[in-house]
């Protein structure tokens, strides 16, 4: 709930309205600054109060089913909802940031053909608060509350991990703006990274609500191809994408996703072809490593193949970093994430007697 939000739900609780502006903001600290899940610590708050949240409020996490880390120290949680369907959320540390990857979706209905979470059927959308809990809980799995540490371990979010976002647009909206509120969870626009196939009416719709950096997973420069690739071209084809990302108000330049293809998308034509794409926009072109997965029909590219595309690319002005891949020996990586429960459920069932409260399992690659 934004602040207003929870002062309207305070004075239904019976909260006296001259105060229910200040509880409300006093309330919203404990939860996104502080990250506190229990209402008898929330001492700034009046015992009333308190006992009220204690009986209407759910403030509990999801559960933490599985945590994995790979060796490059990125971390991946598998996490459950009350309903019982379940999300990966990936953190990925490097020497001057750390980045979050959270989902929006439970599955994806896109179908992208490089895509592990796009093998899996659409379940259903993320609530708002079931995207932020993805933040407290990586929070509380790193120690990253002000409580415990004067610096903090997440620094950046990008809206990358299972799912389109701009096909859940309201949930995630509602989330983003706790997200980059100074009073909320606090980090700065610049800092976050939504990530589309190309959901383009509502492209200039995140522009005005939220404005934070834009990335597009584009991954073919001809129609015929990436219809076959990201089957939403086929709604909104390549030439109206681009013009969405001409009237962007991106804070810093667009990010174009491409993932190399061995002999699919990776020529110098297709190179040449994309600085002709691009021209005129103020972005930059990350080539991604196809990551494979368990029956993925591609190769990726041979590393001096990546190179070259990448040469042709910045001598066009744009700058063309080659992603490093992060997670891959857990499935961390991009365009592997996919929620292993299907799998453990053919072969056997958690356990009813299993507290819900505590991780069923912490793995480690090894």
């Amino acid at each position: 709930m934004s602040r207003p939000e929870l002062t309207e739900w305070l004075s239904g609780l019976g909260e006296p309205a001259e105060v229910g502006s200040l509880r409300a903001r006093q309330l919203y600290h404990w939860l996104y600054v502080r990250g506190e899940t229990a209402p008898s610590r929330m001492t700034t708050l009046p015992r009333h109060l308190r006992e009220l949240l204690e009986e209407h409020a759910d403030l509990a996490r999801p559960i933490v089913v599985a945590e994995q880390t790979a060796h490059d120290g990125t971390r991946k949680w598998l996490l459950r909802f009350r309903d019982g369907r379940e999300v990966e959320t990936v953190f990925i540390p490097e020497d001057d940031r750390a980045a979050l990857c959270v989902s929006t979706q439970v599955g994806c209905s896109l179908s992208c053909k490089f895509c592990h979470t796009g093998t899996m059927r659409l379940a259903r959308n993320l609530k708002a608060g079931e995207i932020l809990a993805q933040i407290l809980v990586a929070r509380d799995r790193l120690n990253d509350w002000p409580s415990a540490r004067n610096d903090r371990r997440v620094t950046n979010i990008v809206v990358m991990g299972m799912g389109e976002p701009l096909l859940n647009y309201r949930e995630v909206a509602a989330a983003f703006r706790i997200v980059v509120d100074g009073e909320g969870i606090g980090i700065s626009r610049r800092r976050v990274t939504l990530s589309t196939s190309g959901v383009v009416p509502r492209i200039a719709d995140w522009g005005r609500d939220l404005g934070t950096g834009l990335a597009i997973s584009l991954h073919a420069v001809r129609d015929d191809l990436r219809d076959e690739l990201v089957p939403i071209n086929r709604k909104w084809p390549i030439a109206e994408l681009l013009e969405a990302c001409r009237r962007y108000p991106a804070p810093r330049p667009i990010t174009f996703e491409y993932v190399m293809l061995r002999g699919i998308n990776d020529s110098d034509a297709d190179a040449r072809e994309l600085v002709r794409l691009l021209r005129g926009l103020k972005a930059k072109v990350n080539l991604i490593p196809f990551n494979p997965w368990p029956g993925a029909p591609y190769r990726c590219s041979e590393p001096g193949r990546i190179r070259a595309f990448a040469a042709i690319v910045e001598a066009g002005g744009y700058p063309s970093p080659v992603r490093a891949p992060r997670g891959r020996d857990i499935l961390a990586a991009c365009g592997q994430l996919k929620t292993t429960v299907e799998q453990r459920r053919r072969r056997a069932p958690v356990s009813s007697s299993h507290d819900p409260t505590e991780p069923i399992a912490h793995l480690s690659a090894t």
